[in-house]
């Protein structure tokens, strides 16, 4: 049986729930118009996609910016785009709007 507290809202979904709900599998030719668009953004395997998603949407600035500064968060680069055309790669992906973050599988 399903706990409804007083006051919650039964139709509103935990962010957590919800980017995995929209977290898929995707090649990388599907996220070429994206990427030449400047939108995708790789996430190292070292981390957890799902916690930098929640952070984005947090507006976590400096988390972000300390990630970037480490290399494990950055827009995905021409080098990285033809390794991954090259392989025919498949990616995890979740999109936060504008962005498309991908991980390698």
């Amino acid at each position: 049986m399903t706990d409804i507290r007083k006051g919650a809202d039964p139709q509103k979904v935990p962010l957590s729930a919800k980017l995995n709900l929209e977290t898929a599998q995707a090649p990388w030719k599907e996220l070429e118009p994206f990427f030449a668009g400047g939108k995708v953004i790789a996430v190292d395997a070292s981390l957890d996609m799902f916690l930098v998603a929640e952070q984005i949407v947090a507006d976590n600035t400096s988390k972000i910016k300390e990630w970037m500064n480490s290399g494990l968060v950055d827009q995905v680069s021409d080098q990285q785009a033809l390794t991954w055309a090259d392989s025919n790669a498949l990616l995890w992906t979740v999109v936060i709007k504008p962005w498309v973050l991908v991980q390698s599988s």
